[in-house]
């Protein structure tokens, strides 16, 4: 009698352990079910939104990257025209083309090796010419909402005045604005609107 009941209290004790081994592991299951992150969104084609660029090409700053995406909370759409009135950028005159632009990738705030010798340029112009300042304007493709490619854009006007700081061009004379995909031609593929991907520079006197 007493081993019967000794066996009886061990398969109780066993099944009191197995049943809080199973509570366990469903409480595991159900947090990382709750707390897994979804993957980013990927076109057909395309890189994803968190794909960054290789090959030796100028990264600032690790963030979102794209012409298309998930919108950007907390950003509110506004003109293309910020501070700029009749050629004039809060005040100083605009001068356009005389330095070249700089053009992206797909998804990319990066500068590329390719690009690298325009903002060379736009140094030594910047250096022979110290009245002068620089807006940096950012522009996306129509990929996306008009919201998160004015952030894109933020980007990558950003990339070109931190690029220019390691020429030994100082931020105080560099002003940065995202047009976004405000002046983008909609409807073209990809390849075909890789010139709206760009970053112009324009001369400030």
């Amino acid at each position: 009698m007493f081993a019967r009941n000794k066996s009886y209290d061990q398969f109780l004790s066993m099944n009191k352990h197995a049943r809080i081994v199973f509570f366990l592991l469903a409480a595991a299951l159900v947090f990382t079910g709750c707390t897994k992150k979804q993957a980013p969104t990927q076109l057909s084609g395309g890189v994803t939104g968190s794909q960054s660029d290789y090959g030796g090409d100028f990264v600032p700053e690790s963030g979102m990257g794209g012409d298309y995406g998930i919108g950007a909370d907390g950003l509110e759409p506004r003109s293309g025209s910020d501070g700029i009135s009749n050629g004039m950028y809060n005040g100083r005159e605009m001068v356009e083309g005389v330095l070249p632009s700089i053009y992206f990738g797909f998804d990319s705030s990066s500068i590329s090796a390719a690009e690298r010798s325009k903002l060379q340029q736009a140094a030594d112009y910047l250096e022979q010419n110290p009245s002068m300042g620089l807006l940096v304007e950012g522009h996306c493709d129509w990929y996306g909402t008009a919201e998160y490619n004015l952030a894109l854009g933020d980007r990558r006007a950003e990339s070109v005045s931190n690029y220019l700081g390691t020429l030994g061009i100082t931020p105080l004379r560099v002003d940065k604005l995202s047009k976004g995909s405000l002046e983008a031609t909609s409807g073209l593929s990809k390849s075909q609107s890789s010139e709206d991907r760009r970053a112009d520079l324009i001369l400030l006197r």
